[in-house]
């Protein structure tokens, strides 16, 4: 296993830890914190193993962080309001 699937794999551990943590502003700030780690951990497992491992890791953390992907879509397509 590559040092870039480890480290994927730790930040998914991370991820589901932070989930479990009660948080006021509905875990805002650890999406963000994830999101900024997690894009070039991306790049980097796609650089290591290919572009098929790649979008593996990526759905993984797109499962992870679904309330943001949603906002993202809704966002880009214009489907609702964005500020709710």
């Amino acid at each position: 296993m590559t040092l870039s699937l480890i480290l994927a794999c730790l930040w998914a551990v991370v991820a589901n830890v932070a989930a479990m943590i009660p948080s006021r502003d509905r875990h805002r700030a650890r999406a963000m914190v994830l999101i900024a780690t997690g894009i070039p951990l991306v790049g980097y497992v796609t650089y290591e193993n290919g572009p098929w491992i790649g979008l593996l890791v990526l759905a993984a953390g797109m499962s992870v962080l679904r309330w943001p992907v949603a906002y993202l879509v809704r966002r880009m397509t214009g489907g609702g309001d964005a500020s709710s």
